[in-house]
């Protein structure tokens, strides 16, 4: 039986050069489940594709308020959520039983090698600075035979398009991470994993069905981190524009008396290999 992980006490939970995203994803703390839960279709396949079996020890990498990992849960496995952000571990913590969620960076899993049998990330590790890093940490803990499955959002969709708006409005960075969108490419994936494991494809559409473009900001300007953290740095007028330009995005997708956004994505499926079985 696989036994429960220890955190190493002498590695941070989150690295310094990852601070400030930790600030950033926390920012929405327990309404970011309400951003979750419009991405809940395409949760539900990366979790069909991990294929959780009851018993299995499975680890969701940037669980936010542990929406994936409730899932998982539900089938009898035995799940570990991190994130970066404290404030939306607190709240998966306080919406959910039986799942030992706590804080850690995707760069620098607290966990031994070969330790889970699965692990799954829904549009969070696509977000690291590090991806080479992310990689490495992947197929250090999970066990050779084990499985990933990680949802990404894909290259030139509507989320693409909506980080765009978002990024339009802020402040140059010094150090900017490189875009999370290059996870939506097959290619990138199979050059971050491939020689750790042997990785597939699927594609899926989420739905996002917001009543109006109002409701969409009323979500996303309360609960997205990343519009959070950037609404205190704007000036009014600059809040205001971002605002009516965010609603305005949304409501070019009204057909009829609603909304339906097609947000297409790329789930990664893969095993990881025997190196010593690879090598011969």
């Amino acid at each position: 039986m696989t036994t429960q992980p220890q955190i190493q006490p002498t590695q941070p939970a989150v690295l310094p050069t990852n601070i400030q995203d930790a600030r950033t994803w926390g920012a929405g703390g327990e309404k970011y489940d309400q951003v979750s839960r419009g991405i809940a279709d395409a949760i539900d396949h990366a979790v069909d594709a991990l294929d959780p079996q009851p018993g299995e020890h499975i680890l969701d990498v940037a669980t936010g308020t542990g929406w994936a990992a409730r899932r998982i849960a539900q089938r009898g496995a035995t799940v570990t959520g991190v994130d970066l952000g404290e404030e939306v571990i607190e709240a998966a913590k306080a919406l959910s039983t039986g799942i030992d969620f706590r804080v850690g960076d995707a760069e620098a899993l607290p966990f031994p090698d070969n330790h889970f049998d699965a692990v799954i990330s829904t549009f969070g590790v696509m977000f690291a600075r590090d991806p080479e890093a992310v990689a490495r940490e992947l197929g250090r803990v999970v066990r050779p035979g084990g499985r990933i499955s990680l949802a990404n959002w894909a290259i030139g969709g509507t989320v693409h398009d909506m980080f765009q708006l978002i990024r339009s409005y802020k402040p140059a960075e010094a150090n900017p991470a490189p875009s999370p969108f290059e996870w939506g490419s097959a290619g990138r994936v199979t050059e971050l994993l491939g020689d750790r494991f042997d990785v597939e494809f699927e594609s899926g559409t989420s739905f996002f069905r917001p009543e109006s473009g109002e409701q969409a900001w009323a979500t996303f300007s309360v609960g997205f981190g990343p519009v959070v953290t950037l609404l205190e740095v704007l000036s009014e007028e600059k809040a205001e524009a971002l605002k009516n330009e965010f609603i305005d995005f949304h409501e070019a997708h009204r057909i009829g008396s609603g909304i339906v956004m097609r947000r297409p994505y790329v789930i990664a499926k893969a095993t990881r290999v025997n190196e010593n079985e690879r090598a011969s």
